[in-house]
């Protein structure tokens, strides 16, 4: 018995010994002051640049450690105890591997891979065979440069300092957006134009998506209209313009200090209206319900969920657990084809657990829920089980549109009624055509005019000439009745 508790203790130290290790650093020509923060390792097998993968939708191997204080050109070790997706590094596939360390200075960007500021290492490409105790060694000697702006004769930046924001986190924080204009508007110097607020989806990014084809509008009924695209990132992810507990009160500086520069430089006629496809689409909502007196009209392009008795398929009123249905079965977050399971709930939680922030269900955490005593944020998933916690629940609900305009119909029923269209297809690739369906159903019941309409198509696909066609209708349709209200 003896010898067996000697031979297990002694197989116990060289597994532990022989560990996959990686030496990281920073060089002192990208940093020369001390660092503080996360810091990542990237892997793919495919990507050959993999601090770019676009998670959820990638889900890179990924570690990371958290440093205080350390000097430029001194090294910290990731290995089997660094936070990890989806196992250690001495447990990883052997294999080829491409991969990047990325320090996150957490200075504004969303992207941890493309956060300006951050800084990274040339991608090199590694064989991990069984020879576990190998060191590799990577310096970041390059840092993420900031994202040019093109203007042009018709396209213009705007950014400004945020007070309202800039109080709340305690330090600058700059509120932004392209501003497209008619090709009218040189020509006439005294006309005046109708706006319309463009909100982009999750991960993308005005100053290089603004005038983007597919979205792109240039008139409401037979008036040259000025498109002024949004955003909303920020460092946890997409701010939707909500008034946060966690990232401040995106919304009134949108309205209040951001709108009122947008008039003041530009001619604008008085009319605002929004627009948004996903993130963008549940934006378009929770402004028009919250701002009734600001926007007179939001078309939602396939929101994010609308109603929370489906989050991603599943209702966080009832049920216990996101990664297993009651038979235990493992739940899908993404699916293709009308429900054909291609990435597992479980997968996306921890990936973006190690990643840390900036990921789409994290995003939602920082929108809806709040911070504990010791100023953590209170997740809705537990992402080592998969349990929900239930102390989050209460303050998503603040959240729940189909909820809160449900039980608080006479305030919002004149804007539902008149002011909000919902588009969405009927094969959406996160569930979230399902929480329409109830938000829809919620509607009859309340009798309510709102326009809801289904198409064939994803979350991805469904964005066609007919549909568009449809949305623009709908926006034109408004304006021709702020028109008569206005003249």
């Amino acid at each position: 018995m003896k010898k067996l508790l000697l031979f297990c203790t002694a197989l116990l130290l060289t597994v532990s010994v022989q560990a996959q290790q990686f030496d990281v650093s920073f060089s002192k020509d990208v940093l020369s002051e001390p660092f503080t923060g996360d810091v990542l390792l990237f892997l793919s097998q495919e990507n050959k640049n993999p601090k770019n993968a676009f998670v959820p939708l990638e889900l890179p191997p990924v570690y990371r450690v958290q440093v205080t204080n350390l000097k430029p050109n001194e090294g910290v070790v990731l290995d089997d105890s660094a936070i990890s997706y989806p196992n250690t590094l001495t447990n990883i596939e052997r294999g080829s591997y491409y991969v990047q360390v990325v320090f996150d200075r957490n200075l504004g960007g969303q992207d941890m891979g493309k956060s300006p500021g951050n800084l990274f290492s040339e991608p090199q490409q590694l064989t991990f065979d069984k020879n576990f105790d190998t060191t590799h060694t990577l310096q970041a000697n390059q840092m993420v440069p900031e994202i040019p702006f093109k203007e042009t004769k018709q396209l213009k930046e705007l950014a400004l300092k945020s007070e309202v924001l800039s109080e709340f986190h305690n330090k600058e924080v700059t509120i932004a957006g392209a501003v497209s204009l008619p090709k009218e508007y040189h020509e006439n110097p005294d006309a005046t134009y109708p706006v319309l607020f463009s909100v982009f989806g999750f991960g993308a990014n005005y100053k290089t998506h603004s005038g983007s084809k597919k979205y792109a509008f240039t008139h409401l009924a037979d008036t040259p209209v000025i498109v002024v695209y949004l955003d909303g990132n920020s460092p946890e992810g997409h701010s939707t313009y909500a008034n946060s507990d966690i990232n401040g009160p995106w919304g009134d500086a949108l309205v209040k200090e951001f709108i009122p520069a947008l008039e003041a430089q530009y001619r604008t006629n008085g009319a605002k209206f929004v627009f948004g496809h996903s993130s963008g689409g549940w934006t378009s909502l929770w402004l028009q319900l919250n701002y009734p007196e600001t926007f007179s009209g939001a078309w939602a392009s396939a929101p994010d969920q609308v109603d929370f008795r489906n989050w991603q398929g599943e209702d966080i009123y009832e049920v216990d657990n996101l990664y297993y249905d009651a038979n235990g079965n493992i739940l899908a977050d993404i699916t293709m084809g009308g429900g054909y399971p291609i990435i597992a709930a479980k997968d996306i939680y921890q990936v973006e657990a190690v990643v840390s922030r900036g990921g789409q269900i994290r995003s939602f955490d920082a929108v809806f829920s709040s911070r504990d005593a010791d100023g953590n944020i209170i997740r809705l998933v537990d992402a080592e089980t998969g349990d929900i916690n239930k102390e989050a629940v209460p303050l998503f609900k603040r959240y729940d549109l189909s909820y809160q305009i449900r039980n608080n119909w006479e305030t919002y029923k004149e804007v539902v009624n008149n002011d909000i269209r919902i588009s969405i297809g009927e094969q959406d690739n996160f569930h979230l055509h399902k929480a329409v369906h109830l938000f829809d159903e919620e509607m009859k019941k309340l009798e309510s005019t709102i326009e809801i309409d289904y198409y064939p198509g994803d979350h991805f696909t469904v964005f066609t000439p007919a549909y568009k066609e449809d949305g623009q209708r709908f926006l034109d349709k408004q304006y021709r009745t702020w028109q008569q209200e206005n003249n």
